[in-house]
């Protein structure tokens, strides 16, 4: 594995290597590298370009997670830097914070992938994540409060996303109750919040964040309209090193004004990214469907809904929101 780790390293630039130049790095024959490259290609979903005379290339450049590219992003922000876990392929970033938050972890750790095999949306959806193409991104926060006093923190990290994407200019985007965030209806970005604890508290949070950035041909399979930041005109996106420690800053800031202000110091930020605000949208449960006009969010995170028999305010554990996709876009 560490071998295969070592050309991915030295193709990630995205140019021809000669089999002999990377045999010689790794200290094995033409023939060895092939079956690196193979393997490569098999374990981690890359594809490389063979050209005789010319060598071997990744199919397009590789920005590769670095953790002092991370740490001097913070610095540069003037934030000290967290703990920050890199991984090559794992699970889950939020399933391994998880089982490390048990064991004592120290808050506001930070975990982040190149490729996950097992990551989940909301319901259960699988989040396609192809190696180094995205932002596979957890962190863990630690509260005295009880589990339910920090659900909140669902939303505002949401409006997390929202405050970074809109650094890189991208205004286009906005937000699905309760934490989806599209660009012309389609996602570009999902968040899940896993939180546990004692009832009366102490209690933590998981925050994963996944932020399409190019997808390519690895997104053909999803079965949702989906999008990434390559196809978004005028956006200028940032490397997913800094994107990580800048998304870290605003997830911390998110965190310290609801511990201040609850979710109550958001809602009028919320109201100005919620692409459904004003507009008939569907809520719909395992056994009903609520029709009606989405009238914003309430003090506890829960979408008020004007239904024929009156407003009706419903929380995101229970049901799912959709609306006219052709509606939610923004110029």
């Amino acid at each position: 594995m560490a071998e295969e780790i070592l050309l991915i390293n030295k193709m990630a630039d995205g140019r021809f290597h000669s089999g002999q130049e990377l045999g010689e790095m790794l200290g094995i024959s033409r023939a060895g590298v092939w079956k690196k490259l193979q393997k490569i290609k098999d374990k981690y979903g890359l594809q490389v370009d063979a050209v005789k005379g010319r060598g071997y290339r990744l199919q397009g450049p590789l920005d590769l997670l670095d953790r002092d590219s991370i740490e001097k992003v913070f610095s540069q922000l003037g934030i000290e830097p967290p703990p920050v876990e890199l991984h090559t392929t794992i699970d889950s970033t939020n399933a391994w914070l998880m089982q490390k938050a048990a064991l004592g972890i120290k808050s506001g750790t930070v975990c982040l992938a190149e490729q996950q095999t097992g990551g989940k949306g909301r319901h259960g959806r699988q989040w396609v994540s192809p190696f180094g193409r995205n932002l596979y991104y957890s962190m863990l926060l630690r509260f005295d409060l009880a589990p339910a006093q920090v659900a909140g923190l669902s939303l505002t990290s949401a409006i997390a996303v929202l405050r970074l994407l809109r650094q890189m200019n991208c205004h286009q985007a906005g937000l699905k109750w309760p934490n989806d965030v599209l660009w012309q209806g389609r996602k570009l970005a999902g968040l899940l919040l896993q939180v546990s604890g004692e009832s009366s508290g102490p209690s933590q949070v998981v925050i994963g964040v996944g932020l399409n950035l190019g997808m390519g041909q690895y997104g053909e399979g999803i079965d949702q309209p989906w999008a990434d930041l390559r196809q978004i005109p005028h956006v200028q996106p940032f490397n997913r090193n800094e994107l990580a420690a800048r998304l870290t800053a605003h997830l911390r800031d998110v965190a310290e004004q609801y511990l201040q202000q609850g979710l109550a110091g958001f809602t009028d930020e919320w109201h100005e990214y919620d692409l459904y605000l004003g507009k008939q949208v569907v809520i719909s449960s395992a056994s009903n469907m609520h029709t009606g006009i989405h009238m914003g969010i309430d003090e506890t995170g829960g979408i008020r809904i004007e239904t024929e028999g009156g407003i009706r305010t419903f929380h995101a554990g229970e049901v799912s929101l959709r609306g006219n996709q052709n509606d939610v876009s923004r110029s």
